[in-house]
C-alpha cells in the first residue's frame, strides 16, 4: 500500500552543489553559514569540512560552556521555526579534561552569556542536556541514563526542547525540557569545548544533518517536502547525502551493475547515474502513474512496477532499460503492489488487497493466476525472496505490532522474526544473503499498519537467520525511505531517502 495519487508541485530546480575544505572564520563550512570563537579563548579555533565523507573536523579551546558564561568554538546557522539537529560526534586523542565537551548547541546570540541549550557528551561520557534560560543566568542540566553517547539529536519544537541520544547501533533514549525561551531567531549548530584554557581539543563530526520537519498544517499525499537521497556506508556507518530535490523522491532501487539507482517521483521512474549525479525519466508506456512499489529482477534485466492511473494500484513488468509495460496482475480483483521476483525470475511476490484484507501473493512473471500465500485477519505486506529462493520475507501486523516474518516459498511455515517494542516494515536481505535491513517507526507516532511519511524513523540490521538488530542509520523519513530493495550489489551500502523541507542550497557534495 503506498501513495496511491501524485500532484504536481511548483518547486526550485534540483542542484547537484559543490564544496572545497574551508578553514576560516567567515566563510561557510559545509551546511553552516560561519564559524566563531565564543567567549574569551587563548587559542583560536577552527572547523574544515571534508566534503567527500560529508564530515567536520572541529578543534577548539575555551575554558567551559556552563555557570554565566561560556568560552568555545561553534559552527553555526541561523535558523527559524522548528528544526531537528543530528550529528555523530568523537573526540580525537584521549584528551586533556575530562569534562571536555561536544555536541549540538542552539543560542539567542553569539554573546558568551547567551541564552541557549545543547546536547553534549563529555569527554569521560557524561551526557547532558545542558541550558540558560536567562541572559547571565546560571546553566541548568538534565543527565541522561546513556553515557559516552555516539548519536546525538536536539529537536525544537516552540519552546519544547528534546534531547535523543544513543550509543552507536542502539535506540534512542531522550530528556526534554519544555520551558526554554529562546526567541524565534537562533544559531543552532555544532560546536568544541576543552574545558581547559590552555589546551586545544579535536572531534568529528559525521552524519550531521539539520531537518526541517512537516508542519502540522501538511496536508498528506497533496503536500510534500524535500527529498535527500544518502548512500550508507555500512562498515563505517557514515552517510553521504549525493541528491536532493524539494519533490518527493522515493524508493531507491540499486541497479545490479552498481552504476545507478532507480527511483520513483510524482508518477514516473528515473533512473539515477551515480557518477554524474544526473536523473533520466524511464519510460514505462501505459503505465503513467507509478508508485513506489518497484523491484528488480534478480539478473537485473526486467522490472515489476505498479501504476494506478485513477483507480487501484496495479502489477507490471518492463524491461530495466525501458519500454512497453506488460500487465501481470489480474483485472479487477484489487490493487496490487509488487515488491519481490524469485531468483529464476518466474514469479514476482506481491501485496494486494483483496476484498478488505491485504494479504502476500505470487504471480507468475509472464503472468497467469495469482496463489495467495497468507491468510491471517491484518495486513501482510512488503514481500521479499532470499538470494536463494527458499525464503519469503515480509512484514505483519499479525501479533499487534507490525512486525518481519518469514516464510518459505510455497507460504508454509510462517514464522515471526523481529519481536520488539516498535513498527518494523520492508525488510530487504542483502545480496550475499547475511542481513536484513528493515526501517522502524516510534510506536507512540505511527499507528501498526501505517508508515506514513514525515516521521522520525531508523534504519537496522539483523542477521538473515534472526538475532540481535542495530540501528545504522538515524533520520526523518518514513514512506518511500526503503519501500524496495536498497542494498548496493557487494553488500556493502544502502541506499534510502531523508526528508527535510528544503532551503537551497542545502547540502554540499562532490562527485
Amino acid at each position: 500500500m503506498r501513495t496511491k495519487l501524485f500532484y504536481l508541485i511548483f518547486c526550485l530546480p534540483c542542484f547537484v552543489l559543490f564544496s572545497k575544505q574551508v578553514n576560516a572564520q567567515t566563510a561557510g563550512v559545509g551546511i553552516f553559514e560561519s564559524q566563531t570563537d565564543v567567549g574569551v579563548v587563548k587559542h583560536k579555533g577552527n572547523a574544515q569540512y571534508d566534503p567527500k565523507l560529508q564530515q567536520y573536523h572541529l578543534e577548539g579551546s575555551g575554558n567551559n560552556i556552563w555557570a554565566n558564561a561560556d568560552a568555545f568554538h561553534f559552527v553555526w546557522k541561523r535558523m527559524k521555526g522548528d528544526f531537528i539537529l543530528r550529528t555523530n560526534a568523537a573526540f580525537i586523542g584521549k584528551g586533556v579534561e575530562a569534562h571536555r565537551k561536544v555536541g549540538l548547541m542552539i543560542r539567542t546570540s553569539l554573546d558568551s552569556n547567551s541564552k541557549h541549550i545543547n546536547a553534549v557528551v563529555h569527554g569521560d561520557g557524561l551526557t547532558s542536556l545542558q541550558y540558560r534560560k536567562t541572559v547571565g543566568g546560571i546553566t541548568e542540566e538534565k543527565k541522561s541514563a546513556v553515557t559516552g553517547a555516539d548519536v546525538i539529536q536536539l529537536e525544537r519544537k516552540g519552546n519544547t526542547y528534546t534531547m535523543s541520544v544513543a550509543r552507536k547501533g542502539d535506540m534512542f533514549t531522550t530528556e526534554e525540557v519544555s520551558d526554554v525561551d529562546l526567541g524565534d531567531d537562533v544559531y543552532v549548530g555544532i560546536f568544541i569545548c576543552s574545558h581547559n584554557a590552555n589546551v586545544s581539543e579535536k572531534a568529528t563530526f559525521s552524519n550531521t544533518r539539520i531537518v526541517v520537519p512537516a508542519p502540522a498544517t501538511l496536508v498528506a499525499y497533496k503536500q510534500y517536502l524535500g527529498s535527500s537521497i544518502e548512500l550508507l556506508d555500512m562498515a563505517t556507518q557514515n552517510s553521504t547525502v549525493i541528491y536532493q530535490s524539494p519533490k518527493s523522491l522515493q524508493a531507491p532501487n540499486w541497479m545490479h551493475d552498481g552504476s545507478s539507482l532507480i527511483y520513483n517521483s510524482e508518477g514516473s521512474l528515473y533512473k539515477f547515474n551515480l557518477k554524474t549525479g544526473e536523473p533520466t525519466v524511464l519510460n514505462t508506456g501505459q503505465a503513467k502513474n507509478n508508485n513506489n512499489d518497484h523491484v528488480l529482477s534478480f539478473d537485473g534485466k526486467m522490472l515489476a512496477i505498479s501504476s494506478g492511473d485513477g483507480g487501484p494500484s496495479i502489477g507490471y513488468t518492463v524491461p530495466v532499460t525501458g519500454g512497453d509495460a506488460k500487465r501481470i496482475s489480474a483485472v479487477g480483483v484489487g490493487a496490487s503492489y509488487m515488491h519481490g521476483w524469485s531468483p529464476d525470475g518466474k514469479y514476482i511476490v506481491f501485496c494486494g488487497q483483496r476484498g478488505k484484507e491485504f494479504d502476500v501473493y505470487r504471480i507468475p512473471s509472464g503472468g497467469g493466476p495469482e496463489e495467495r500465500l497468507t491468510n491471517t485477519p491484518g495486513l501482510d505486506d512488503g514481500p521479499e525472496y532470499t538470494p536463494d529462493g527458499k525464503y519469503i520475507y515480509f512484514n505483519s501486523v499479525r501479533s499487534g505490532l507490525m512486525q518481519v516474518w518469514r516464510m518459505k516459498a510455497d507460504g508454509s511455515e510462517q514464522t515471526q522474526i523481529t519481536n520488539d517494542d516498535h513498527n518494523n516494515w520492508f525488510p530487504h536481505v542483502s545480496p550475499d544473503g547475511k542481513w536484513i535491513c528493515y526501517i522502524t517507526f516510534l510506536k507512540n507516532e505511527v499507528e501498526p499498519g501505517d508508515h506514513p511519511f514525515y516521521k522520525h524513523v531508523f534504519i537496522r540490521v539483523m542477521p538473515v537467520g534472526g538475532g540481535p538488530s542495530k540501528v545504522v542509520a538515524y533520520l526523518y523519513g518514513g514512506q518511500g525511505t526503503i519501500n524496495t530493495p536498497s542494498w548496493s550489489p557487494d553488500s556493502k551500502h544502502i541506499a534510502f531517502v531523508s526528508n527535510s523541507q528544503l532551503l537551497f542550497p542545502v547540502f554540499p557534495m562532490s562527485k
